[in-house]
């Protein structure tokens, strides 16, 4: 059993004190063999063998095609498709449909499967040929417009904002608004977990939807049904438990999913040109070796860091070709926790002594030493930490709960001061990795990418950018991205400003026939930043370096970064100047006694509360919004990297 004194807080939160710094040990030199007789017969001795090459894979993916028939069928008794406004009356049925539709949902024609939302068709168009139509929201049954509404070759994806005292009869105990998401797919991406089918059927819908199922998988409710031949999914990102802060209970959230359902109608969508394709290799490696990337196999996670003593997932399959989310390289893939300034996940923490940045200690889950700076995490080799001890569900992990992404720190560490020991934020930049459009509403931590595209449909999540920033940006549901545009600095915002270190959390979801799922996106990394640098990674197996120090051309405390000498594949927008200011070296952070508990006043992500765990936000779900009490908008207006800059100073 582990003690709570044994479990430290984040390095940020507690100074190690009392003893002298863990040094990196060298192997001392083999002693002189004595001289030997030159063999006559015995054969060499083997030289060492290398870790074999990672053998990329393609995704599996299943083609679906549509059955317009069926769906013309369901237009039947819209005897409101009339010739009106200038749109002339046609044989087919959706033609008319998709004209009378196309200034509430834009460029609808362009799905390739029926569009389902919750929109009163025949109310609209009977009020619109009466030029009575108003307000739309009065034909979304309460859930008003959609956020995001995004159609393409791959099929769709749309949101909803929904306030759940709007939809009649819906009784809550939150007013806060949900996101309910629905999406339909003709590409459908075979996975090989989990084994066992959780979901289960629901009578009450099963002759509006035949087959339909409903299940709670990775933090959401789902439903899922096929129609007209194509898989469509509805999700609400719940609790499941409890209602806990602004999160709604999963039991709660399955009122406003049935209510969504039974309000589903064909909204428009065209056969495709061409049909669905069910191949999607990856891009062959660069012929030339790099010098220097280097990076462990999948699923090779740091010793004991997988979640219930289970390791990572070996998968080695490239699920999109992508440009590389940092901006410039070179950029390090590996554990923000389990690695030097980390937390260990709150698995427990062992000192080893020392003080300030030079404060060792390790987590208990293996013997790798670490200290309290985060400079000396800026090296390869890489590391898949996609699996890695989180308590959020990943079906895709041997265990069932993980990381669900990973972690990449940028190309380098700023420090205020020679003596300092965390990287300043907002010094590099995340770029789009695909053409595509976000999906995020305003003060969320998270921006998803969504991608629909000839034979592939994916969604990517990025975390830790600063959300206030997102929102002056404009980052927000609905916005047209291209891939390398800049979508902001990176950060080190974790439920606040400074509450976890430097870098980007990025992962990756694919549609499969129960939703979207987390996959590890490691070896998609792996290939999208051999294409950035120009060179072909070298697989390793040899142990991690302990405490190993980061080259030096790595860590700024000048001005300004110096660029890769690599040649990037893709060229992005120049890279905004960045106004620096001297920094006065901050005072030891201080600790108080509050309610019986000592307490860090520093205004970092957490604060130790005895044994009774962590103060914040562990548990809840990474797409939370953030809170307004103690960091407001009006805290970031103006240039807000020399914002923050100030606020440190």
């Amino acid at each position: 059993m582990i003690k709570p004194r044994d479990i430290l807080p984040a390095p940020f939160l507690i100074a190690l004190f009392f003893a002298s710094p863990v040094a990196t040990q060298e192997a001392s030199p083999a002693p002189a063999a004595a001289p030997q007789p030159a063999p006559t017969s015995e054969a060499a001795p083997p030289e060492p063998q290398q870790p074999p090459a990672v053998e990329i894979k393609s995704p599996r993916i299943t083609a679906m095609e549509a059955d317009w028939n069926a769906t013309r069928a369901a237009l039947a008794g819209l005897d409101q498709l009339a010739a009106h406004d200038g749109v002339a009356a046609t044989s087919d049925p959706l033609d008319w449909l998709n004209a009378a539709t196309a200034k509430i949902f834009p460029n609808v024609a362009a799905s390739s499967v029926p569009v389902l939302l919750p929109f009163d068709t025949a109310a609209f168009l009977r009020e619109r040929e009466q030029d009575a139509a108003g307000d739309i929201n009065k034909y979304f049954s309460g859930f008003r417009a959609p956020t995001l509404f995004y159609p393409g070759p791959s099929g769709y994806d749309s949101a909803f904002a929904v306030r759940p005292q709007e939809i009649a009869g819906i009784t809550v105990s939150s007013a806060w608004p949900l996101r309910v998401e629905i999406s339909a797919s003709s590409v459908i991406y075979e996975l090989d977990g989990p084994a066992a089918d959780a979901s289960e059927a629901v009578p009450q819908l099963e002759s509006e939807f035949p087959g339909i199922r409903r299940v709670i998988l990775e933090s959401r409710l789902r439903y899922f049904f096929t129609r007209f031949g194509i898989p469509y999914f509805v999700s609400i990102l719940c609790n499941d438990g409890p209602r806990r802060g602004r999160l709604l209970s999963c039991r709660e959230a399955d009122q406003v999913a049935v209510v969504f359902l039974k309000s589903l109608r064909v909204v428009g969508g065209a056969p495709p040109g061409e049909p669905a394709t069910a191949a999607l290799k990856p891009a062959a490696p660069p012929e030339q070796a790099s010098a220097d990337f280097t990076y462990y196999a999948p699923g090779d996670l740091l010793p004991g860091t997988g979640m219930q003593g289970r390791g990572g997932r070996a998968d080695t399959t490239v699920y999109s070709i992508i440009r590389f989310p940092i901006a410039h390289a070179p950029a390090y893939v590996n554990s923000q926790s389990f690695m030097n300034w980390g937390n260990c996940d709150l698995t427990g923490i062992i000192r080893l002594g020392g003080r300030g940045r030079d404060a060792a200690y390790r987590c208990r889950v293996n013997e790798l030493p670490l200290v309290n700076d985060e400079t000396r995490n800026y090296a390869y080799p890489w590391r898949d930490n996609f699996c890695e001890h989180r308590h959020y569900e990943v079906v895709q992990c041997p265990a069932g709960l993980g990381h669900q992404g990973e972690d990449i720190r940028p190309s380098t560490c700023k420090l205020r001061n020679e003596g300092a020991d965390r990287c300043e934020p907002y010094q590099d930049d995340v770029v789009a990795v695909r053409d595509g459009m976000a999906l995020r509403a305003a003060g969320d931590e998270a921006l998803y990418l969504v991608v629909d595209a000839p034979g592939e449909h994916e969604r990517f999540r990025y975390l830790h950018m600063n959300p206030h920033m997102l929102d002056l940006a404009g980052m927000v549901s609905g916005r047209a991205l291209k891939e390398g545009e800049v979508l902001g600095p990176v950060g080190d915002y974790g439920a606040r400003e400074g509450g976890t270190s430097y870098h980007l959390h990025f992962n990756m979801q694919v549609p499969t026939r129960q939703g979207w799922i987390f996959v590890n996106p490691y070896m998609t990394l792996v290939a999208s930043y051999e294409g950035l640098i120009g060179g072909r990674g070298r697989v390793v197996s040899d142990p991690l370096p302990a405490a190993a120090a980061a080259p030096r051309a790595m860590i700024e405390t000048a001005a300004t970064a110096q660029p890769s000498a690599a040649k990037p594949r893709y060229v992005s927008e120049p890279a905004r100047e960045r106004k620096e200011l001297t920094i006065i070296a901050p005072e030891p952070c201080p600790t108080r006694v509050v309610k019986g508990y000592r307490r860090s006043v520093c205004g970092f992500a957490a604060a130790w509360s005895g044994g009774r765990g962590w103060h914040g936000e562990f548990f809840r779900a990474v797409d939370r919004r953030i809170s307004r009490k103690g960091d407001r908008t009006r805290h970031h207006t103006g240039d807000l990297r020399a914002g923050h800059e100030r606020a440190q100073a």
